[in-house]
């Protein structure tokens, strides 16, 4: 075993998006991750499609728990109390209905006791369902992504589930262990998904207070409106990225194009004349003729690949930036490290509650004084 969280043991309770993503994340930088998982086969999705998560399960072990059976729930309690680390992402009040509440941590100290919700852990909609779209669409967010003229566009689920939840959620976890470092007991770190994306849109509250981001109605800078922040459909059906904010692109940008007399971009009011102008010529030649036009040119200018294209990518290929785990391909685990290298990504295997424990009752007294 190999990464900076070495040693570092993690309980992983059933959870879908944000909760096991986080885990990955932990069990990527090298932890000991244990995930209790409801018996019988994984469930599915809305759409009915069996295991189409198993890839965010990998680099940790399962154990079987049926958290309706008290004794099954009592052999889980034993286990989060010789853990380092305890992620949950259950509404509110189910883990203190389970017996396995924050009050575990009156007997685990050193306990990192770490909660996912899209809420929070009160008010309103606190007991509520929710998807990342909705945590976008109440913290104004949502609204502002989409070019004018076109309804608000969800970012996949990059934005609420992972980028304001599970990479939230790990932000926390990772001060709490410092934390313990220095003060040597644990905390409950209370992760909302509407808290991180408000975090995640923060330029976007600074260029509103600057007077830079404006209403939907009249376009902004980053949401596809501007036409030198957008895509652009080629001959071939296919795409290309344009991001040429700061003038010296700009300039390689419509130099290649052959377009040295537009209007001022700076005005918005020109935007729709700039975008058509653009979008005639891109669609003149096809997506690659165009990447081979821009080559060596530095107009913030790349070609808009698939997923299989991503992965085939002379630039990727060449950072290792894909791996193969369990015969499906996936993003391979970052950040890098110069001392302690990231463990090469392993399938989820799935084991006893009573093997986990036995190895690590090693070191529990540890964890519970």
């Amino acid at each position: 075993m190999s990464g900076p969280l070495t040693g570092v043991r993690v309980v992983e309770m059933p959870g879908l998006g944000p909760t096991p993503h986080a885990a990955m994340l932990l069990a990527d930088l090298g932890a000991d991750v244990t995930r209790i998982r409801r018996p019988g086969a994984e469930p599915s999705g809305p759409d009915g499609i069996a295991g189409a998560d198993a890839a965010l399960y990998r680099s940790r072990r399962s154990v079987e728990a049926d958290l309706k059976d008290p004794e099954d729930v009592s052999r889980v309690r034993e286990l989060i109390t010789r853990a380092d680390i305890v992620i949950e992402g259950f509404r509110p009040g189910v883990m203190e209905r389970l017996g396995l509440g924050p009050e575990i941590c009156d007997v685990a100290p050193r306990l990192i006791y770490a909660r996912m919700t899209g809420w929070g852990q009160e008010g309103d909609r606190a007991r509520t369902a929710g998807h990342d779209i909705n945590y976008l669409a109440v913290t104004g967010v949502l609204e502002a992504m989409g070019p004018i003229g076109s309804p608000p566009v969800p970012p996949l689920s990059l934005v609420g589930d992972f980028g304001g939840g599970s990479m939230l959620l790990v932000v926390g976890v990772l001060a709490a262990l410092h934390d313990r470092e220095r003060t040597g007991r644990g905390q409950v770190v209370d992760a909302a998904m509407v808290d991180g994306v408000g975090l995640l849109a923060q330029l976007q509250w600074s260029w509103k207070a600057a007077g830079r981001w404006v209403s939907r109605e009249r376009g902004n800078l980053l949401d596809g409106t501007a036409p030198f922040y957008r895509t652009y459909r080629c001959a071939d059906g296919r795409f290309v990225a344009v991001g040429a904010l700061e003038e010296t692109f700009w300039r390689n940008l419509i130099g290649v194009l052959g377009l040295a007399d537009l209007p001022d971009r700076w005005d918005r009011a020109h935007w729709p004349v700039i975008g058509e102008a653009l979008s005639a010529r891109f669609a003149g030649r096809t997506r690659d003729d165009w990447v081979t036009a821009f080559d060596g040119v530095d107009a913030c200018l790349t070609p808009v690949l698939d997923l299989d294209e991503a992965v085939a990518d002379h630039d990727a290929v060449r950072r290792g930036s894909h791996v193969e785990v369990d015969g499906m391909v996936q993003a391979a685990p970052a950040p890098r490290f110069s001392r302690t290298p990231l463990p090469v990504p392993a399938p989820a295997s799935a084991v006893d509650l009573t093997e986990v424990l036995s190895e690590w009752s090693a070191g529990s007294v540890d964890a519970v004084s």
